[in-house]
């Protein structure tokens, strides 16, 4: 059986504060993988291009010169149409390959701002967003997913203030519930990210050494050290997972979430009464985990219920509204029912809520299919 790992992007919607700690290099184990693919390279991560310089040249200092920096800043990224941005969750890039893709998730373009204001010596101020827990999925890795925006400061004349910049922005961005991180953070976010994608695709080495890598920027930022114990596991490694998810757990005690991995780990090794007290006490604090409804309604739909799977796939959209992938099961459900009406309705919720070309284009050809063959 698969592992079921929970992790921790930073895409399109997380934490908790701790002391400094030191990095846990008791917890690596070098010698276990190959060199990355690519050389980390931190300092790439708010490094301005050629072609952001030039953009940088070209548009943004000339409306600096009449408005100030902040202002001119904003102008370019948010008002006068210059710089055309995407939202893609594909991968998490840095400020210039964000640049270059005109597209990213919102780290990728909370980093490409960054470096943009850094160059402008604009005062910058970079908040985690705190909002209800949020899920997607890729295969059998789970993701909790975190939202990041970045305030821009000004400080002389009609330039003094402050802009937040999000680029997912709710109805009122003054209503959000921030929790300000540091720049050391916000790397290992990255770091982060980049270590589950490469999980996530099976490139275990180049995961490895992007956890790594987080951890020794940020040694209280405990999302990469679950990271670190989900590689582990997959390399094969449980007792070197065991005692990550394990420290993790001495820091946060009730993080539910790591409590899975590690009672995952344990079945693996057979021990099944250890996983099974662990399970006893996630059961009291989450009886209902992420995707349980989900996962009870696809065994539905392979049994013809299309009446339970509804319910059991509106379930997890009561609670999760958000999340195109419950949408589209819905909608499918709908489609086994015969009520093409909702399906459509569904259908374009997802394609709304869609983070990924691929799965937009999935959604938008099962929606043109039903308009285009089914009565209305």
């Amino acid at each position: 059986m698969r592992l079921a790992l929970l992790l921790l992007l930073w895409l399109a919607l997380g934490g908790c504060a701790m002391a400094p700690l030191a990095p846990r290099t008791g917890l690596f184990d070098d010698a276990a993988f190959a060199a990355p693919s690519e050389p980390i390279d931190v300092e790439a991560i708010f490094a301005l291009s050629p072609e952001m310089h030039q953009f940088l040249d070209r548009y943004i200092r000339p409306s600096v010169m009449g408005n100030g920096p902040r202002e001119g800043l904003v102008d370019a990224l948010q008002r006068d149409g210059k710089l055309k941005l995407e939202y893609d969750a594909e991968m998490t890039r840095n400020g210039a390959q964000a640049f270059a893709a005109r597209s990213g998730n919102c780290l990728s373009l909370v980093l490409m701002t960054a470096a943009f204001a850094k160059a402008l010596d604009l005062r910058l101020r970079y908040q985690d967003v705190l909002i209800e827990e949020t899920w997607g999925r890729d295969g059998h890795t789970f993701f909790s997913i975190g939202h990041v925006n970045v305030t821009l400061v000004g400080y002389f004349g009609h330039d003094a203030g402050e802009t937040i910049i999000d680029f997912l922005p709710p109805r009122d961005l003054r209503k959000q519930r921030t929790r300000l991180v540091s720049e050391q953070t916000i790397v290992a976010m990255y770091l982060n990210n980049r270590a589950v994608e490469s999980l996530v695709r099976g490139r275990l080495d180049d995961a490895y050494w992007f956890a790594r890598e987080a951890m020794v920027q940020e040694p209280s930022f405990m999302h990469a050290y679950n990271t670190l114990g989900a590689i582990y596991e997959r390399r094969g490694m449980p007792a070197n997972a065991e005692r990550v998810f394990e420290y993790v757990l001495a820091q946060e005690p009730r993080n539910v979430n790591v409590m899975s991995n590690l009672v995952a780990t344990l079945n693996e090794q057979g021990r099944t009464a250890e996983a099974d007290a662990w399970s006893a006490i996630m059961s009291t604090r989450d009886p209902d985990p992420p995707f349980s409804f989900f996962n009870r309604g696809l065994e539905a739909m392979k049994e013809g219920d299309y009446a339970r799977a509804r319910d059991l796939f509106a379930r997890e959209v009561d609670r999760a509204g958000y999340y195109h992938e419950f949408h589209y099961w819905l909608a499918r459900a709908y489609v086994g029912l015969g009520d093409h009406l909702q399906a459509r309705k569904h259908l374009m919720i997802a394609m709304e809520n869609s983070t990924r070309r691929r799965d937009y284009d999935i959604y938008a050809a099962k929606f043109a299919w039903i308009s285009t063959h089914v009565p209305r």
